[in-house]
């Protein structure tokens, strides 16, 4: 099975996993010093998410490699490729377009959720924050991401502060009170929720997750297959909610992607990339709701790769031999 990956970027981690479930990897990316590139069996440059040959060039990688499986990477090229999959010739591992686009709208998912009965905290737009408001809020960025463009605001000086000094297309938003938890979930073509894996959020860093742990709570559980299946999410999706103290659940954020803590769940045994790989086979997974290991622990840190300039000038890894030492006499 060849796949294709979309923004590579520094997401090793998912690459290698599907190197490991059995698929050939490609990987593409703008930037020649995005390390995933080096981590795949081929990489590809492409050009930028936003040229009007974005799709036309993972095309012609696409019949190059005959690739079956295009899975991307970082939610940069979402509604591109949502609404470019026709043209691709290969599975995309994403919602329908609208879905897509209010995901990636922060103001856009609260509505959504709110439609579909779906718990997420009170919001609103600038000019329809209410008089009487019970601090502390946020202010947060429409599209922002990685914790960008989000400010604590403590009382109205603040608010109206923070609403003034940002650049950003932004909302207002009540703040949750209780613990908060991530859930790593994915779904079939039919949006049936085939997994669904919690785990705590000990500690984050930039938005992602850095310390956590699998949890075998029931009632996320629930709450992931749920949400997954009344939106429609097809292939991997990453769920953050608030369990507020009076045991309900809000629903703050749905990133229709591979988790930043990927690896998580992965050992846990989600089994992800062969679902994804039985997926472009035209198989059709059984759900396996609750089937993995809880109390596994997540903490992350730091690695490198090192490029050197190949015979053809192109950048590839660099594995220095290191001398042998002397033996004693």
């Amino acid at each position: 099975m060849q796949v294709l990956f979309t923004c590579a970027g520094q997401r090793v981690d998912i690459v290698t996993a599907f190197k490991r479930a059995g698929a050939r990897t490609v990987a593409t990316d703008v930037n020649p010093l995005a390390p995933a590139l080096y981590h795949a069996d081929e990489h590809e440059f492409v050009p930028r998410v936003d040229d009007p040959g974005y799709v036309a060039a993972l095309r012609e990688l696409v019949d190059a490699h005959d690739i079956a499986l295009i899975v991307p990477l970082t939610d940069l090229d979402h509604a591109v490729l949502a609404r470019g999959r026709a043209e691709l010739g290969a599975l995309v591992l994403l919602p329908r377009p609208e879905i897509v686009d209010a995901l990636a709208d922060k103001w856009l998912a609260h509505g959504l959720f709110e439609r579909h009965g779906i718990g997420s905290p009170p919001t609103w737009l600038p000019d329809a924050v209410p008089d009487e408001l019970a601090f502390p809020v946020l202010v947060k960025a429409r599209h922002g991401f990685g914790s960008r463009g989000i400010y604590r605001c403590h009382d109205r000086r603040e608010l109206e502060f923070f609403l003034d000094y940002t650049t950003h297309d932004s909302m207002v938003q009540a703040c949750c009170r209780g613990e908060e938890f991530s859930i790593d979930v994915f779904s079939d073509l039919d949006s049936r929720c085939l997994n669904a894996v919690p785990r705590t959020m000990i500690e984050s860093k930039g938005g992602e997750s850095i310390k956590g742990m699998t949890i075998r709570d029931t009632a996320l559980i629930e709450l992931g297959r749920h949400v997954a299946e009344t939106l429609g999410l097809v292939g991997p999706a990453n769920i953050q909610c608030f369990r507020e103290p009076n045991g309900s659940h809000c629903v703050t954020d749905i990133n229709p992607r591979f988790g930043g803590a990927f690896p998580l769940p992965t050992a846990a045994g989600s089994r992800y990339p062969e679902l994804a790989l039985a997926l472009a086979a035209g198989e059709r997974p059984e759900p396996r709701l609750g089937e993995f290991q809880e109390g596994l622990v997540l903490t992350r840190f730091f690695s490198e790769l090192v490029l050197a300039a190949g015979p053809d000038g192109e950048l590839e890894p660099f594995a220095e031999e290191l001398p042998e030492p002397i033996a004693e006499p």
